[in-house]
């Protein structure tokens, strides 16, 4: 398959204002999420903002950027939007979606995400990580995602819930939101309207399961650091302050 990877980064956000152009050890975080998804070296990346400070500060550092639109109610908006501007001969047909407020996502969480794909069922990857911390088991914040195994890491995704779930025994899974998307199937979910679970949980993804559209999951070693809060960037500063563990 030919991916490209798409960052969808825009400034609007009450909690930490200015968040994508906040200083991470010495350069925006943008930038930083960019470097991940470069390691992670799975094709061409590029930044679709709707800011151009955001997009000057990726440029600046050697990276690409596309303007869109500023009405875009959610990131695979913003991405459907770029990948008409960037490839409008069609010649990618995997997109994979990083967030940008993932600065220490690992190179092989992003790799991951696009195994599934190889089965010619599946029309989106995704990843999860085991749930470890008994407080996340019941916080809201944290995404659980139902499935059935299928062997060496992956699974079919049934449910997606802020809930804890399954009942019973048994591991939980921690949803990490990185999407690999077929063309095919990026272009039909944002054809849709929001569903009725998606609006209720409020979680995009149960847009596409509520279609008849098969997600697939992999496990990977962990969560990584989703920054929204103050407090959130200074850990991040930390842990990119430290030895790097974040290449592979």
């Amino acid at each position: 398959m030919r991916p490209l990877v798409l960052i969808p980064s825009r400034l609007a956000s009450t909690r930490l204002p200015r968040k994508p152009l906040a200083d991470l050890c010495g350069e925006p975080m943008i930038v930083a999420v960019w470097r991940r998804a470069m390691e992670a070296d799975v094709g061409p990346v590029w930044v679709a903002t709707d800011t151009p400070a955001i997009a000057e500060a990726v440029r600046a550092a050697g990276g690409q950027a596309v303007m869109t639109r500023e009405d875009h109610p959610s990131g695979s908006d913003r991405i459907f939007e770029a990948l008409g501007h960037i490839d409008p001969e069609r010649r990618c047909d995997l997109v994979i979606n990083l967030q940008g407020d993932l600065p220490t996502v690992r190179p092989e969480t992003v790799r991951a995400i696009s195994r599934p794909l190889a089965d010619a069922e599946v029309a989106i990857g995704t990843a999860v990580a085991p749930i470890r911390r008994a407080e996340e088991r019941e916080a809201s914040s944290v995404v659980k995602m139902v499935g059935t195994p299928l062997g060496e890491g992956r699974f079919r995704a049934l449910y997606f819930t802020r809930a804890t779930a399954p009942w019973g025994e048994g591991p939980l899974y921690h949803h990490i939101g990185l999407y690999a998307w077929r063309r095919a199937a990026l272009e039909r979910f944002v054809a849709l309207p929001p569903s009725s679970l998606e609006t209720r949980e409020k979680l995009e993804q149960l847009r596409a399961l509520e279609a008849g559209m098969r997600i697939d999951a992999m496990e990977v070693g962990e969560v990584p650091l989703g920054v929204d809060t103050p407090e959130d960037l200074e850990h991040a500063r930390q842990l990119l302050a430290g030895p790097s563990s974040f290449r592979a």
